[in-house]
């Protein structure tokens, strides 16, 4: 029954991945609209190509600014240039030595096709890639859990407790956790409301629901940067690497057979998922400050300016990206880089809710009440089960726990 239901599951994603990645075919039939119907003008199936982040041709625009310049740049006969056409002409570099008349260096900047580049790409492989990871997580998880089933704990619960976690460490990792998970579904509300959301519900829903997500993700910003602080200082110092991590990965954890290799408070996973969160919660901690704060704490710029000095551009394929940034650059490429990396975070954090709830009996527990069964504290985490005991804070007329 669990092979056939891990089948199914495979069968679903692999529609899912079908329905996601599929070309429309509406917008391909539109590339054989003719464009001299409408005398050279811009057309509805150009619009569309645009919003859908498809490439458009151009050159007939800019064919427009060249023939008709001297209207452009104020020459030809009274009212014979607008502004559609002074903004095509500074767009197309047909504008010789454009002046400005503010102080503002965001204000300089009149024109820039970046903008585009970044809503193709947000459009396109961002929402693509990242919606395929996350449901690739989720896929794998169901098959593992449906082939290998829940980690039990071995000679059932003794109806003894030893404290796992005090209170304060609890509260900082629901808090970390809450606030992760909100400003996580609230910018996938953001990313996907658009294509997915709007035609279901229409367009003033969605607008509406990103109008919410957008306050509450700024807000609740400061909550996760708080939670991140509290777990790193109390927990840092148990997730230093040592050498018995190494014996509890040659044995996958317990996760796969019955043997279950010693550990200490945290195991060589739960030391994975902490400097994961850390490091990449502290990324999306930062890249969120120069959004919220965009002009005082530009990164991107300082970034590609360093790894160009130090010549490490190009081991990144980073050789192409301008060391000199505007401010509607700077916003651009940082975006892009919070959304990779929380897609990044989700799908870790997708594993760690797995072992978490349904994947091992007994750890919900631990982050519940705080107190775990003796059997499920030797089971899984023996150094630091025996540790308490040595400190006497176990029930000492309780035999050994059950191996």
């Amino acid at each position: 029954m669990r092979h056939l239901l891990a089948f199914l599951i495979l069968i679903g994603l692999f529609v899912a991945l079908i329905v996601i990645t599929r070309p429309d075919p509406a917008t391909d039939a539109a590339l054989a609209i003719n464009r001299t119907a409408t005398g050279g003008a811009t057309t509805l199936e150009d619009i569309l190509r645009r919003q859908n982040g498809q490439e458009v041709d151009n050159a007939y625009r800019q064919r427009d600014v060249a023939g008709n310049a001297e209207n452009v740049l104020g020459m030809g006969p009274l009212g014979g240039s607008s502004d559609a056409d002074l903004w095509r002409a500074m767009r197309f570099d047909k504008m010789e030595d454009p002046t400005v008349t503010t102080y503002d260096k965001v204000g300089r900047v009149l024109i820039q096709d970046n903008g585009m580049w970044w809503l193709d790409f947000r459009a396109g492989p961002l929402r693509t890639y990242g919606g395929l990871l996350l449901l690739g997580v989720i896929g794998v998880l169901a098959v593992f859990y449906f082939w290998r089933g829940r980690v039990r704990i071995q000679g059932g619960k003794t109806g003894h407790t030893v404290t796992r976690f005090e209170w304060i460490e609890r509260f900082a990792h629901w808090l970390l956790a809450g606030s992760f998970l909100l400003l996580a579904v609230t910018g996938l509300l953001t990313l996907f409301g658009r294509a997915f959301i709007a035609p279901l519900l229409g367009k003033e829903i969605n607008a509406t629901l990103l109008e919410v997500s957008k306050l509450i993700h700024n807000n609740i910003s400061w909550a996760f940067m708080l939670g991140l602080l509290m777990v790193f200082v109390m927990w840092v110092w148990h997730n230093i690497p040592d050498k018995t991590d190494i014996q509890w990965f040659k044995e996958a954890g317990g996760l796969v057979g019955d043997s279950h290799p010693p550990a200490k408070k945290f195991n060589g996973g739960q030391k994975i998922i902490f400097w994961s969160v850390i490091l990449l919660g502290g990324s999306i901690s930062l890249s969120g400050l120069s959004l919220l704060f965009p002009f005082d704490m530009p990164l991107m710029g300082k970034t590609f300016s360093f790894l160009h000095d130090i010549g490490a551009a190009r081991w990144f394929g980073l050789d192409a990206f301008p060391a000199e940034l505007t401010p509607q650059e700077e916003m651009q490429y940082t975006q892009l880089w919070h959304a990779i990396v929380g897609f990044g975070m989700m799908a870790v954090i997708i594993g760690h809710i797995y072992i978490g709830t349904i994947g091992m009996e007994g750890a919900f527990d631990a982050m519940g009440s705080g107190e775990v069964d003796e059997n499920w504290a030797y089971q899984h985490h023996s150094i630091w089960y025996e540790k308490l005991e040595r400190r006497g804070e176990t029930d000492t007329d309780q035999a050994t726990p059950a191996e």
